[in-house]
């Protein structure tokens, strides 16, 4: 049984206001995480926690933070992600919209990057990949 778009949002904004105790109306899909909601990295701990739950999903750090790529020098040079990091980011994170991040990689950047919208999208990617198992 899979949930529409506007019910995998609903989870994953009431997940984001437990979890980082900000107001409904401030997560919109627009939203990034940690530049409009404040999250950091250990708020997502909690984030990953509500969200498996309330989804009954399981999910990996490293399919939401990849961070093994953006401390691999094969991947970043001088703190800017090459074009074959930038390719094993979008295969790892096909649900992730890389265009803004794309034009200036900047590790640092990385953290702005993730959009509710694209948590939506991941939720619903590990839900259809469930459904097909």
């Amino acid at each position: 049984m899979g949930l529409s778009q506007d019910e995998i949002f609903a989870k994953v904004q009431e997940a984001l206001v437990e979890a980082l105790g900000v107001d409904d109306d401030e997560v919109s899909r627009e939203a990034t995480l940690v530049g409009d909601l404040g999250a950091e990295s250990i708020d997502f701990l909690d984030i990953v926690f509500k969200l498996e739950k309330s989804f009954g999903i399981n999910i990996e750090r490293t399919e939401l933070a990849p961070e093994d790529i953006l401390t691999d020098s094969q991947y970043v040079q001088d703190g800017v992600v090459t074009a074959a990091g930038m390719a094993e980011l979008k295969s790892r994170m096909p649900w992730a919209n890389m265009s803004e991040f794309e034009e200036n990689p900047r590790v640092q950047d990385f953290g702005n990057l993730l959009t509710v919208g694209d948590l939506c999208s991941y939720v619903g990617s590990k839900i259809g990949s469930d459904e097909d198992a």
